[in-house]
């Protein structure tokens, strides 16, 4: 069924300087994945995107524990204290974890916590004799703690940031990011008040910048807010705090603050079998966005970069489809489109508001997953997801931004809620050094249920008298998804190895045809249809 026809007109004479790539962030709970077999080649896939390297925010790097990743933990055991008290330093698996990062090519986004087992505040402890339970409790409560003696942390920090530029150098370390703690404005992630957090974060600006004075520290990496909201209220006391309240290390006014973070996501989804039908909103979350960048330019910080360390649809990231059935659209092209959708939705944002905003996709994988989980992932079993494939039509998109119009873009916005409403259809283009033109477009709509096609007429102008190659690349339910393929083999939970070859074949990008055209009067008319949920990008090469 066509629903409708939208123009989409590309102009590749006007050129309005580099095509910023912001998107260069992904991160993941679990530390020591980085070190595995899977991680490892997901980390080399990143690497070999035309726009990389990519920055890697990872949780964990301060606990104590086995080293082993599993869902949602990990550990390094980079601090301890000996039979006398005195502090213990122990890089050994923290630095196996920054060295699988760079020696893909990529660059550290150091998220420093959390609170390792000798330095927690001890009252979460129900005795204070090492038992069996000790571990546990650690696990449950300990790492979420302030420290007990702030001092401890603050010495931590410095040692490990000292260590980097020691081991890394000094000019390689200035490009990374250092980042305090995660969600503190929820107690899944900090018992203290927010008080102590503002303390911490004092005693660790002192910390980082003794150690590195060029290094970039942010905080506070609060959840989506909202206007009224408890994460608005944080985000919005730390701020001020940073901007004007006494620093519990020099008893001055303020603290220094190189780039801010805070978290969005498009939606929820718990625990249930037979949920009701729920869905991600690309509007929620850029309601998020505006409400966060208002409360930042409300600070006097709208000239810092700001980075949504965690942009995804929804939260629970190692959640599947056999928690919540809900779950099953991270599959699919869905995601893919979802997040071409929400990433151009708050690139505009940002532009409006004069602020540079930079998403961060909080997926990476799971090793030892049931084909297809569910979880939010870019990678299951080795075979990669529509989701990744996005990554890379947005990497092809080289040199400088091209302008780009569609009357079939929403303003997400200025909708009302509820109603009938169309699929979002926008893109972007650029034009490479060689003269190589590339355009993507993308059709999203929140709803899954929703189907139909789009008419879309793809008018490109400013194009040279002269024979072109035109190839065309998509992502839908068909091409670029290995998904679909796997729903044609039955859905195993683990397939044996034809099977898995099947579907492993499909999980690139697939071109679905090419041609040679020649503009006319430097203009080229190109009609196709979009899905619901689709990406397409074409790529205009000049013929030789």
């Amino acid at each position: 069924m066509l629903m409708r026809n939208v123009s989409v007109r590309v102009d590749a004479g006007e050129t309005a300087g580099a095509l910023r790539h912001n998107w260069r962030y992904i991160g993941y709970d679990e530390c020591n994945y980085t070190t595995t077999p899977e991680g490892g080649e997901l980390l080399r896939k990143f690497g070999e995107l035309l726009d990389a390297p990519y920055y890697v925010r990872v949780h964990h790097l301060f606990c104590n524990g086995n080293g082993l990743g599993v869902p949602k933990w990990g550990s390094t055991n980079i601090f301890a204290k000996d039979s006398d008290g005195n502090p213990v330093y122990d890089y050994t698996v923290f630095d196996r974890i920054i060295e699988a990062i760079l020696a893909r090519g990529h660059i550290p986004f150091l998220e420093l916590g959390f609170m390792p087992l000798d330095m927690a505040e001890q009252s979460y402890r129900s005795s204070e004799r090492w038992s069996f339970e000790t571990f546990f409790e650690y696990k449950d409560k300990g790492w979420r703690t302030p420290p007990a003696d702030y001092g401890d942390w603050r010495a931590l920090v410095y040692s490990a940031v000292r260590h980097c530029v020691e081991r890394w150098g000094r000019e390689n370390v200035e490009r990374w990011y250092f980042e305090l703690w995660n969600e503190p404005d929820l107690r899944l992630y900090w018992l203290g008040t927010p008080e102590e957090y503002f303390r911490l974060y004092d005693y660790t600006e002192a910390a980082v910048h003794e150690a590195l004075p060029s290094a970039r520290l942010a905080g506070p990496a609060t959840t989506g807010p909202l206007p009224g909201s408890p994460s608005a209220e944080y985000l919005d006391g730390f701020l001020k705090h940073c901007r004007e309240g006494k620093n519990y290390i020099t008893g001055q006014t303020g603290t220094r603050l190189d780039f801010i973070t805070f978290h969005v996501k498009g939606g929820g989804f718990v625990f249930t079998p037979r949920p009701e039908k729920g869905h991600p909103s690309v509007k929620y979350l850029l309601e998020q966005v505006r409400t966060g960048c208002g409360i930042i330019k409300s600070n006097g910080y709208s000239d810092r970069e700001i980075v949504l360390s965690e942009c995804d649809p929804d939260g629970w990231a190692a959640g599947g489809r056999f928690d919540n059935p809900n779950l099953s659209f991270r599959n699919t092209e869905y995601y893919a489109s979802y997040i071409a959708s929400s990433y151009h939705g708050l690139e505009a944002l940002a532009d409006g508001m004069g602020m540079d905003v930079r998403p961060l996709a909080w997926a990476f994988l799971f090793p030892g997953e049931r084909c297809f989980e569910g979880t939010r992932v870019f990678s299951t079993q080795g075979i990669d997801k529509p989701c990744m494939n996005l990554f890379r039509m947005l990497a092809r998109l080289e040199g400088d931004s091209v302008t780009f119009t569609s009357d079939g873009e929403r303003d997400w916005l200025a909708e009302p809620d509820g109603g009938e409403i169309m699929p979002d259809v926008s893109g972007r283009a650029a034009v490479s050094e060689d003269g190589v033109l590339r355009i993507l477009v993308y059709s999203h709509h929140d709803d899954p249920d929703f189907n139909g096609e789009t008419g879309v007429t793809l008018t490109i102008s400013g194009l040279e008298a002269s024979e072109y190659t035109l190839s065309h690349t998509r992502i839908d339910s068909e091409f670029s998804n290995a998904c679909a393929a796997w729903v044609r083999e039955g859905m195993p939970d683990y397939p044996d190895a034809e099977t898995y070859g099947r579907i492993k074949a499909r999980d690139g990008l697939e071109e679905i045809g090419s041609s040679l055209e020649r503009p006319d009067n430097g203009e080229l008319t190109i009609g196709l249809k979009l899905p619901a949920r689709g990406i397409s990008l074409f790529e205009l090469v000049k013929a030789t």
